[in-house]
């Protein structure tokens, strides 16, 4: 079942339940997944729909980080809401021992000694974690280990 199918059924659940925000968070979903396949004008993958709900996993912590920096506590309530209905939709994060151990892989693997190599090992890395660590954070770490 795809994504799309799996949002399709969890909004006529959300329905039926009268679960107004997560109807409308779903809603919205479906909306970014559909209307990033009209963009590529293909059906996309499960990976591309996951990346869709990535980039909006992404713009809610962002708005969540703004919203309260502003003071704005309804607002980071509403965001905070959203997050937690998207992230129930995209896969496990991995832990921090789990990066650690991907990106000493990728460093292996390319032959990274300096930081120099950054442009070398992050794609390599990104790719391994497929998604599921933020680009941020792989970032950091790769940064931290090359330094040494």
């Amino acid at each position: 079942m795809s994504l799309l199918d799996k949002l399709t059924n969890d909004m006529k659940a959300a329905m039926k339940a009268g679960e107004k925000d997560r109807l409308s968070t779903i809603r919205l979903l479906r909306g970014y997944i559909k209307n990033a396949s009209i963009d590529r004008q293909k059906e996309l993958n499960e990976s591309e729909e996951i990346a869709v709900l990535q980039s909006a996993a992404k713009k809610r912590r962002e708005s969540i980080q703004a919203y309260s920096d502003a003071g704005r506590d309804d607002l980071v309530a509403k965001e905070t809401a959203e997050l937690e209905v998207i992230q129930s939709y995209l896969p496990q994060p991995l832990s921090q021992e789990e990066i650690e151990k991907i990106i000493d892989s990728a460093i292996a693997q390319v032959g990274a000694t300096t930081m120099q190599d950054l442009g070398k090992v992050m794609p390599v890395a990104i790719q391994m974690a497929k998604g599921r660590a933020d680009g941020k954070t792989i970032n950091a770490i790769v940064r931290k280990k090359l330094a040494l």
